[in-house]
């Protein structure tokens, strides 16, 4: 027992000598490429938030070619879905690092890599280097250190006594999310009350921002809705993808119906995996229901616009809005992104299907068409017939259709989403 007690007094001791010395806690621990761990060389494939990335791997790490990290030991604030003090911050960290980097590493805790919870991402420890000539930093432990990011196991692992001391470093210099101060850029205030069309049209300038507004809900996504209203003005719909989570209650859950209009609140945040932006950060108090805060159902039975809109006007139309600013020009399927339409007489030229049988979306399909010489893709999700059976590529292989659904983005290109089969009409 005294031995035991000894240790932990030299281990505290340590921690604190490193407060006072303002050491660089990321670089004291190395990379050895020549231990058991598991290690890959990588490129960011896409940035998701201060502890999350997606990173490019080899098909012999994952098949898709895509691993999904969680950093190891670090668990930074929410800055997609729930929003919280200091998120934004820490997602900028890691994506300034990674983005500057010559070349970054990530590396398991043992022999394996590891899936976290999830089962859908795999913990790592992310290393990189800004120079040729120079060492690799342990980005983890750079987060911890500058206070944007808490415990996650920190001390269950290989690099446990560094991070804690890391760690430990944060609180005391009261760094970040320990500093006891609000986050600059954090939005404390009540919500913006705005209307659709001013939200779709200066959608960086509430980045961030809590807003409030109305809409008819045109469909449900799993986890997102997608809302649309009619400015009367301008003589256009305009509609955001509105992400609720798993958290509400079946109250909450009812007001996002589809065919309600209903008034949402909550916080418009650029959503990087989708390369969108998405209202996020809903609420329902079921004690409270009329509070202002809360998400609330206005009617029902409504119906979305479905805006009869040619494949050429959605891919490379222009459209010119009469703004307070004065007119502004915008892509048709910028404004349109996220509300209803209906693109009529579209040829199937090819058909790709999501063929992981362990995917949620697994057989879903992306149907490339073309139409008076302009071609856009058409998503569907998981389509079954009236017997539930999966229908396949074959349905629609060389048939010319006409689809409803929502203006999605992907891959740098406007495309139509499509989750139910009676979506789509085949004309011959």
């Amino acid at each position: 027992m005294r031995k035991t007690t000894a240790v932990l007094a030299i281990l505290c001791l340590l921690c604190f000598s490193a407060l006072a010395d303002g050491r660089d806690f990321a670089s004291e621990v190395k990379l050895n490429m020549k231990s058991e761990t598991a290690k890959q060389e990588v490129t960011v494939h896409q940035f998701v938030d201060g502890d999350t990335t997606h990173f490019n791997v080899p098909e012999d790490v994952s098949a898709t070619g895509v691993l999904k990290a969680r950093y190891l030991a670090i668990n930074t604030p929410e800055s997609t879905g729930k929003i919280e003090e200091w998120g934004k911050k820490a997602s900028a960290f890691t994506r300034e690092r990674l983005s500057n980097a010559t070349s970054i590493i990530i590396e398991s805790d043992d022999g394996k890599w590891n899936p976290d919870s999830t089962g859908g991402r795999y913990l790592v420890w992310v290393w990189y280097r800004t120079a040729e000539d120079s060492e690799y930093r342990n980005l983890n432990i750079e987060i911890l250190q500058n206070g944007l990011a808490i415990a996650s196991s920190t001390a269950q692992n290989r690099y446990g006594t560094v991070a804690m001391a890391a760690l430990n470093y944060a609180k005391e210099q009261k760094l970040n999310v320990y500093s006891g101060q609000k986050d600059p850029d954090f939005y404390y205030g009540d919500a913006v009350e705005l209307s659709l069309q001013e939200l779709r049209c200066n959608i960086e300038a509430y980045n961030g921002i809590k807003v409030a507004f109305e809409g008819v809900i045109t469909m449900n996504d799993g986890s997102s809705i997608y809302i649309e209203d009619f400015d009367a003005d301008t003589g256009l719909y305009y509609g955001i993808s509105v992400f609720y989570g798993y958290n509400l209650p079946g109250k909450g859950l009812d007001v996002l119906s589809v065919g309600n209009r209903s008034r949402i609140v909550g916080t418009l945040q650029y959503y990087e995996a989708g390369q969108t932006y998405q209202v996020a950060g809903l609420q329902y108090k079921q004690m409270k229901p009329k509070d202002p805060g809360n998400i609330q159902k206005i009617s029902d039975g409504n119906q979305g616009g479905y805006v009869l809109t040619s494949a050429r006007d959605l891919v490379s139309g222009k459209v010119t809005v009469d703004l307070e600013d004065g007119a502004m020009e915008f892509d048709y399927g910028y404004l349109a992104l996220d509300t209803t339409v209906e693109v009529r007489n579209l040829k199937v030229e090819r058909i790709t299907t999501t063929s992981d049988p362990n995917s949620s979306s697994y057989g879903a399909m992306t149907l490339e068409c073309s139409s008076d010489g302009s071609h856009v893709k058409v998503r569907t999700g998981v389509l079954v017939d009236s017997n539930r059976n999966l229908i396949t590529a074959d349905a629609y292989q060389g048939r010319t259709i006409s689809v409803r659904g929502v203006v999605d983005y992907y891959d740098g290109g406007y495309q139509i989403k499509v989750l139910s089969a009676k979506d789509i009409t085949i004309i011959e």
